[in-house]
């Protein structure tokens, strides 16, 4: 993989992770056109994303990890995180080979009724929002937080976006736009880092010396692009909301079943 092409996908990566879009999509996508299908990197350039995300919120962190003793509020979003992560764990553990062995083998037929329907869904949601009743993401009462866990594990589906579809179960459950969001990056942080575990396991023996400098061109460029637009996504869906991410999945989607019949895909 020339350098090239790992900072154009790192870039790729760092950009859709926390957009409703899906970044595993995008990177699959790219990685046939590209002809490179290279698991290793993208575990690595995955990582990238998760410390952007860690660094933007690194004064949160720190509050809650040193407040764990004393401060009920830092035990209550620990606990609530910890909550909506398990539906994805487990999913994870006894769904990862189909998912693989299956879904990724049919990805782009996968891929584009994820983006369409998703889509769909999105726009449903921004037409006809339950009235929301949470403002602040870190106020997320623990039983909404399962419920938007369980909307994670949806995200298996190559296509679906994590991100889209935690934002999408945080609307449904009755968290304000921006709340909804930022849910989504808190969520992102201990669900991506357990992946992130589970997967190097399976590539370690892929990981040579020989392609440390690749990996870590793709592995900057995804912390650069994903440290640019989380903040400004944030102040975007406060203010325009989802539907012109819904649109762009539908387009997509559309995109995708064109290049298929075309025999591009």
């Amino acid at each position: 993989m020339s350098y090239a092409v790992a900072a154009s996908l790192g870039v790729l990566q760092g950009l859709t992770e926390f957009l409703p879009v899906s970044s595993t999509a995008h990177l699959l996508l790219a990685g046939r056109l590209l002809g490179q299908n290279d698991a290793a990197f993208t575990v690595m350039i995955q990582l990238g994303s998760i410390l952007a995300v860690m660094w933007l919120y690194r004064h949160k962190i720190l509050s809650v990890v040193t407040g764990l003793a004393a401060d009920p509020d830092a035990r209550r979003f620990t606990l609530m995180l910890i909550v909506a992560c398990l539906p994805a764990f487990v999913a994870g553990a006894l769904l990862a080979d189909f998912v693989k062995s299956v879904l990724y083998e049919e990805s782009p037929a996968v891929i584009a009724s994820a983006f369409i329907i998703g889509g769909v869904v999105m726009l449903a949601v921004e037409r006809w929002p339950p009235t929301p009743v949470v403002s602040q993401a870190d106020q997320t009462p623990v039983s909404r937080a399962f419920g938007i866990g369980v909307c994670q594990t949806l995200a298996l589906v190559p296509g679906v976006s994590r991100a889209g579809a935690t934002i999408v179960g945080g609307r449904l459950l009755g968290l304000e736009r921006a709340a909804a969001a930022e849910f989504s990056f808190f969520l992102a942080m201990p669900t991506m880092t357990g992946a992130f575990v589970f997967e190097l396991a399976d590539v370690a023996p892929q990981l040579t010396p020989d392609r440390a400098l690749g990996i870590a061109v793709g592995f900057v460029a995804a912390f650069l692009a994903a440290l640019l637009v989380v903040r400004p996504f944030l102040r975007f869906v406060a203010r325009s909301g989802f539907a012109p991410f819904a649109w762009y999945r539908i387009a997509a989607g559309i995109g995708i079943v064109a290049a298929m019949r075309a025999g591009w895909l």
